[in-house]
């Protein structure tokens, strides 16, 4: 328990609170923010994309719940600066290119380091939401690749 207050407090302070300016925490209220249909150019049939939060000067990363109709899925791509998946509910599949297909589960968290070429959304009969944690360079977080094919989503 000590531990994790020392990370929260470690993470509160900014570089202005250290620099001596006055810093004070945000709070993004739940809602504030426009949910987003998944680009028909980046997904295959209906994703659903509520921002958490965006990247900043102080954390290049952003957030969102990214949830997946039964047999929806992401395009191939990669990140940049890596990225990490949680899983909130539903049952959903990722693959990483030239690996087979992995059933994921509520609780499991994917970590995708920067560059490795994957693809990940709901298994074909359930939905499934998960929790995107990207990371970016130069404020770029993803580069898009070709669809999924029915026969690579299908596969074992």
């Amino acid at each position: 328990m000590a531990n994790t207050l020392l990370g929260m407090a470690v993470c509160i302070a900014t570089p202005a609170a250290q620099a001596g300016e006055a810093a004070s925490q945000r709070i993004a209220r739940a809602g504030s923010q426009a949910s987003t249909p998944g680009p028909a150019e980046y997904f295959t049939g209906r994703v659903r994309v509520d921002p958490v939060f965006a990247a900043d000067e102080n954390i290049r990363a952003s957030g969102a719940y990214v949830s997946f109709e039964p047999g929806a899925r992401s395009a191939w791509h990669t990140h940049p600066a890596g990225q990490r998946l949680l899983v909130v509910s539903g049952v959903g599949r990722v693959q990483e290119w030239g690996k087979p297909v992995q059933e994921i589960r509520p609780g499991d968290v994917i970590v995708c380091p920067p560059g490795v070429k994957h693809w990940h959304g709901a298994a074909a009969t359930t939905a499934m939401t998960h929790l995107a944690v990207t990371g970016s360079v130069d404020g770029k977080s993803v580069e898009w690749m070709e669809k999924v094919t029915d026969d690579q989503y299908n596969a074992r």
